[in-house]
């Protein structure tokens, strides 16, 4: 694929030589912040508002980022719409398999994409890994959507076949590891969100090879895996914060939590939460999660039917000084304009209201008064 966007692939890869691999082994893994450094961190920060980002060629993670498919151009031109609206920070995915597969590759492209969102006055909250969608996560050429059908390629990182077995577990470490002592002091990263939505009970059908269920003890796995996430990140000592995610449970009290949200509380810098509820709902959340003293993230928010939309939930985000990020951008190869059912109810077109996105391929809003909205809480109106 062409590009416009160049810069030196060999000054990168000596550079990623004498950094990326450094392991910082004589550096004691930092501690957990206190809620003095957390909230210290977060009075130096603006607003973070953004969203959840995947190019609209991209039907997953792995497709995003390989070689054969990574597609700058459209980055760099739905980043730039991004910037339009205001958005200053971004939330992407990237997958163990990559840093496997090709790890002087992976970081070149991923060095460009931070350079490109950079370009655009965007930094970046980075998850490796993810526990929603396909568990068998697989590299080369991807599947092609099915149609109308929400996410119907979006793969799990590290996927079943390593998060079901204790054993393996430890071969995310020079993953974790590596990555974040490459960018533990650069700007361009302002938050590491270890593991997304790691319990997901997620079970489909996906592609030719018929059902592929999850394995019976995922939560039990991804806690397991979730402890080892936090020791390991603060092994490479990032000046950035380190979260995982609440995305359900209840949180009315500490002494209710699930052990994986509890952990997640525990263990994260600052809080980082998904809520796709009304405003009423959300409030409630907010208030349960203050207690914490600790600066708070939604790291997923806005499904237009079930009452989650920018007005008035982005509002409340603004004047509780919440960083907001919205699930999608352009609607494209995730498909998740459609909602969630659409696994499991049959659409043959367009549903008349999105699920998520904000703009269609050619850079059109879906509301444009979604979008005015948007800019009138940004400062770009």
């Amino acid at each position: 694929m062409k590009t416009s966007f160049r810069f030196s692939v060999f000054a990168f890869r000596i550079f990623a030589l004498s950094l990326c691999f450094f392991i910082p082994a004589t550096l004691s893994a930092r501690d957990r912040w206190t809620e003095k450094q957390a909230n210290d961190w977060y009075a130096k920060q603006p607003w973070l508002v953004g969203c959840n980002f995947s190019p609209s060629t991209a039907i997953n993670q792995l497709e995003m980022w390989q070689k054969e498919t990574f597609d700058p151009e459209t980055i760099d031109r739905e980043l730039g719409w991004a910037e339009q609206i205001g958005f200053n920070s971004v939330r992407v995915f990237l997958h163990n398999l990559l840093w496997d597969q090709d790890r002087d590759g992976f970081l070149e492209r991923f060095e460009q994409f931070l350079e490109i969102a950079d370009k655009h006055g965007i930094g970046v909250m980075v998850v490796p890994l993810d526990g929603v969608w396909d568990p068998h996560p697989k590299l080369g050429k991807q599947r092609e959507p099915r149609p109308h059908v929400h996410n119907s390629g979006w793969v799990q990182a590290p996927g079943a076949e390593i998060l079901g077995d204790p054993d393996r577990h430890d071969e995310l470490r020079p993953y974790i590891v590596g990555l974040i002592s490459r960018y533990r002091n650069d700007r361009r990263i302002q938050v590491w969100d270890l593991f997304n939505e790691a319990d997901n009970p997620v079970s489909r059908s996906y592609g030719a090879e018929g059902t592929r269920e999850e394995i019976p003890n995922k939560a039990e796995m991804a806690t397991m895996l979730m402890k080892k996430l936090f020791r390991w990140a603060r092994e490479a000592n990032p000046s950035q914060p380190l979260t995982i995610g609440i995305w359900r449970g209840d949180t009315s009290s500490h002494k209710v939590l699930s052990e994986y949200n509890r952990i997640a509380i525990e263990q994260s810098d600052v809080i980082s939460f998904h809520d796709y509820a009304n405003l009423d709902l959300v409030k409630r959340r907010v208030n349960e999660l203050k207690r914490y003293n600790r600066p708070l993230l939604c790291t997923e928010y806005m499904a237009r039917p079930a009452g989650s939309r920018f007005d008035p939930i982005l509002g409340y985000f603004k004047k509780e000084k919440i960083a907001a990020y919205n699930w999608g951008f352009v609607a494209g190869k995730t498909q998740t304009n459609y909602p969630w059912d659409s696994w499991d109810r049959k659409y043959t077109a367009e549903p008349k209201v999105w699920f998520h996105e904000i703009f269609r391929k050619d850079g059109t809003p879906y509301i444009p008064e979604e979008v005015e909205y948007i800019k009138s809480l940004t400062g770009k109106k």
